[in-house]
């Protein structure tokens, strides 16, 4: 089930996407992988003993690449972009989008957190910790005020039903 912007009137360019600024949620995410691994060759610091990590780190990778397939996938499907910085056609609320308004960032932390795992890293844990804070506290506010101003009261409904993260 999808939902169509309401009609008002055409919006300006500006306000027909979400201001995020230079905060780029991809970009926050390679960020915070790339500073846990340069830390982690500088420091090494374990995050588990080794008879957990590696069964537990590779699956979680999975799971976080098939969600990602699956929640970009679910955008395709009704014609509405991935990229933020492009205007929202529709708020999708079936696949992923049923249980979290947010599976993409959800699949993105668990990619990073599967892979801390793996590779044994308590510094790839904790940039992690600071991506998911920016993303929580700046991008996805910003996101979800742009989603109320173009869809008003629909998107209102499905943010009332459908849990930010999961």
């Amino acid at each position: 089930m999808t939902t169509r912007p309401q009609s008002g009137g055409p919006p300006s360019a500006a306000q027909d996407v979400a201001n995020l600024g230079l905060v780029r949620p991809p970009l926050v995410y390679l960020i915070s992988l790339v500073s846990g691994v340069v830390i982690q060759l500088a420091t090494p610091l374990p995050l588990l003993p080794e008879t957990l990590a590696r069964p537990v780190g590779p699956p979680l990778v999975v799971v976080a690449i098939a969600l990602l397939s699956y929640s970009v996938a679910t955008f395709w499907a009704v014609g509405t972009p991935v990229p933020a910085r492009k205007p929202t056609i529709a708020i999708v609320r079936t696949g992923p989008y049923r249980f979290s308004r947010n599976p993409i960032y959800l699949a993105f932390s668990l990619l990073q957190l599967g892979i801390a795992i793996w590779v044994n890293s308590v510094w790839l844990l904790a940039t992690l910790v600071g991506a998911v804070a920016l993303i929580h506290c700046v991008v996805i506010p910003r996101e979800e005020q742009y989603l109320e101003r173009k869809f008003g009261a629909p998107y209102l409904d499905y943010k009332a039903s459908v849990r930010r993260w999961l």
